[in-house]
């Protein structure tokens, strides 16, 4: 049986009513990000971050997981030769759709981290620049988000589970922003076999050893119960 790692972006969660960050309208092109995904501007101007992840964070909870969450999690279930499930999504719906032990790599909406001590927890539906860490006290409470110019979380387990991968499947994610993008190197350099699952093929032609095209809510259940039924 062939171990498994599959890395899953915002094309994943999209048909959930999720919004993509890249493409066009995406929400990347419509914030500044600048603004409200880094440490300066979360120091600049807090209530301005917050307000951008609380509204993101409605939009999560208020969204139900689709087919692609659950075929995947009924995939780590049955597939007996392991599977790691990664994901760039900060929203909870792999869960929510079944999925146990998903690697978040750009953190949780719906957790909470303090900028003084570091102490976790869950996240209220709304969030405020008044509100104290529970453990020191601080002001200084953020969404346990990776932003840029911050480390992704538990880089060192996902290139482990990579390397020892006889298949690496991205999903739903555009290949354009890196460590992540650099994963599909990883697993071909270590003799895996990669595929890519995708609304449309990324950019950069033969990076995947196969390629599905289509909508993740038919793609991925229909390649999920094809390799089932291999096994």
């Amino acid at each position: 049986m062939s171990r498994i790692v599959v890395l899953t972006g915002a094309g994943v969660s999209a048909e959930s009513g999720l919004g993509t960050f890249r493409d066009k309208g995406g929400l990347w092109t419509r914030y500044d990000l600048s603004e409200v995904a880094t440490p300066e501007g979360f120091a600049r101007n807090p209530r301005l971050v917050h307000d951008f992840y609380n509204a993101r964070r409605a939009n999560a909870l208020d969204a139900s997981p689709n087919a692609a969450h659950v075929a995947l999690a009924r995939l780590a279930d049955r597939y007996t030769g392991g599977v790691t499930l990664v994901t760039q999504n900060i929203d909870d719906l792999h869960e929510r759709g079944g999925a146990r032990d998903v690697i978040h790599m750009h953190g949780e909406i719906t957790r909470a981290l303090c900028a003084v001590c570091e102490t976790r927890w869950d996240a209220p539906r709304v969030m405020d620049p008044a509100d104290t860490c529970p453990a020191c006290g601080a002001r200084a409470t953020r969404p346990d988000i990776v932003w840029f110019g911050e480390m992704p979380y538990h880089m060192e387990r996902i290139v482990a589970a990579i390397e020892a991968a006889e298949l690496f499947v991205a999903i739903g994610t555009s290949g354009e922003v890196y460590p992540a993008a650099g994963f599909v190197d990883i697993a071909a350099a270590s003799g895996a076999e990669t595929l890519e699952i995708n609304l449309e093929p990324t950019p950069v032609p033969g990076r995947f050893d196969r390629v599905i095209a289509g909508p993740a809510t038919q793609a991925v259940p229909d390649w999920v119960e094809t390799l089932l039924r291999e096994v």
